[in-house]
């Protein structure tokens, strides 16, 4: 049997492998403490699960709309109103079983073969392997750890071309945690202004999870709003990662496309999931509020653990729920046999030996560094960083 050579195209994401190795080995009876998924360990807030049992008595169990629900869309018309002042209608909203299916679908309607997708690193593991999958061209951009992972105008104007389809970004960031400031966002939207053949995909799923203020949008500016994509959803900020709902706003040409190319693949959302997601969208955001103090008393600690391991440099995250420190100064170190070669082979050895699954930087774009997630319990996380701290320190 010979399978599809489209599978050669792209790779396994690197946080789902450790994952499913760290649960393998825990199986075996070993105590992994696993510091590599993105996923809140907060159960879903009361109020929201009340409103998905109820859903289930009134019977929401038939196929969905392939777009959402019109008053779940018109929920996320009055979120963006609410929180991010920008202003849409139904005809701008889709729904999606998760933001990774919202990336995909946009990615597949805006790409063609051949197009350049730019995306500055380090990036989520599923941007570059998506335009793979498009046949698009991967255009990385690397930043620098002291701008805290930030593009800059300068760089953006640089990689951009005629042949530049779409740009990809994340604020706040996954995994750098770095988050943009409305000048910042200001300045790039002035390079995008000069080049109106770019779309724009503006991944905000960890809005929420922001130690520094109030979350900006690219989609702001409204010079750009046609071309920008903004993709978000439930998992991180309201801890309903299983209940698999995402969401576009766009132009209607792009919501129309993407709703074609859905259509095919799964219809719509799961009727149960979306009506939960109207009372998570429009109603009390205090839970959403107490994770994000949990998350800044947690990065707090971490970065001060992470002080206790020589020769590792760090940016302090803004948001999100990761640290994204540089490891570099580990490689070519031996314990035993057994040689650190790169961030792969550390990520490798901290499981098999310190019992922590962490994932290499390579698959974000910067393989010099090591994601840790800080969306674990705190005693989970200071057991796992001193077992992290005692295996490094083993090396030499």
């Amino acid at each position: 049997m010979k399978l599809s050579s489209r599978l050669d195209l792209f790779a396994e994401p690197e946080t789902l492998k450790m994952a499913k190795l760290g649960r393998e080995l825990r199986s075996q009876g070993i105590d992994v403490i696993d510091l590599s998924l993105g996923e809140p360990d907060f159960d879903t807030p009361e109020h929201i699960k009340e409103s998905l049992k109820k859903a289930v008595d009134d019977n929401y169990s038939h196929y969905t709309p392939v777009a959402g629900y019109p008053d779940l869309r018109e929920a996320v018309c009055t979120k963006l109103r609410r929180d991010n002042g920008l202003e849409y209608k139904q005809e701008n909203i889709l729904v999606s079983t998760g933001a990774k299916q919202s990336l995909a679908n946009v990615v597949m309607a805006v790409v063609d073969k051949g197009d350049d997708v730019v995306i500055p690193t380090p990036y989520w593991v599923t941007y570059s392997e998506i335009v793979k999958l498009a046949e698009g061209n991967v255009v990385l951009i690397r930043t620098s750890i002291e701008n805290k992972y930030k593009l800059t105008a300068a760089e953006l104007e640089a990689a951009i071309t005629p042949k530049t389809k779409l740009f990809i970004f994340s604020s706040p960031c996954n995994p750098s945690g770095s988050v943009y400031s409305k000048a910042e966002l200001s300045a790039l939207a002035e390079v995008f202004s000069k080049h109106p053949q770019v779309f724009i995909i503006s991944d905000e799923i960890y809005e929420y999870i922001n130690f520094v203020g109030k979350h900006e949008s690219i989609a702001q500016f409204e010079e750009l709003k046609n071309r920008v994509i903004i993709i978000n959803g439930l998992s991180k900020g309201y801890a309903m990662t299983g209940y698999r709902l995402g969401y576009i706003a766009a132009d209607p040409a792009v919501v129309k496309a993407c709703e074609k190319l859905q259509g095919q693949y799964t219809s719509g959302a799961n009727a149960v999931t979306q009506r939960g997601a109207i009372t998570a969208l429009t109603g009390d955001l205090k839970p959403s509020m107490e994770m994000n103090v949990e998350f800044t008393r947690r990065r707090a600690r971490m970065l001060e653990l992470l002080e206790g391991i020589p020769a590792v440099a760090i940016a302090e995250p803004d948001g999100a729920f990761y640290v994204f420190p540089v490891v570099k100064a580990y490689f070519g170190k031996k314990f035993g046999d057994e040689v650190m070669k790169d961030a792969d082979d550390l990520c490798m050895y901290l499981l098999n030996t310190a019992h922590v699954s962490t994932v290499t930087g390579r698959a974000f774009g910067e393989p010099d560094c090591i994601r840790i997630s800080f969306a674990n319990s705190m005693n989970k996380i200071e057991e796992a960083m001193s077992r992290i701290t005692k295996a490094m320190a083993n090396l030499s």
